[in-house]
């Protein structure tokens, strides 16, 4: 568990599976919204395959990547609930 939370902790990776859990998307086109290399997108991808946080398919010469299963979009769903939550409410102070 505690790989695959500190894989949540890059916030390249973050973004990917931000896009990701709206629509499938090639390399090219993560790239693009990312504003980074290929390069640099496939190697976050490669990561993030193999904790199986996303997979693929192909079609034809391309690639499309997206979000491993329902699991995983339904922890990324939660995660953004609650921040939301947390920013419309404050941040409490403990007490």
């Amino acid at each position: 568990m505690a790989e695959f939370f500190s894989f949540l902790g890059d916030a390249n990776r973050l973004r990917i599976l931000s896009f990701l859990a709206t629509k499938e998307l090639c390399v090219s086109d993560l790239a693009t919204l990312l504003d980074m290399s290929e390069s640099a997108v496939s190697h976050q991808l490669r990561n993030l395959r193999a904790i199986r946080l996303v997979s693929y398919r192909k079609q034809g010469r391309n690639v499309f990547y997206r979000l491993h299963d329902s699991h995983i979009y339904q922890l990324y769903q939660a995660v953004a609930e609650h921040l939301d939550e947390a920013e419309e409410r404050g941040v409490e102070s403990e007490e």
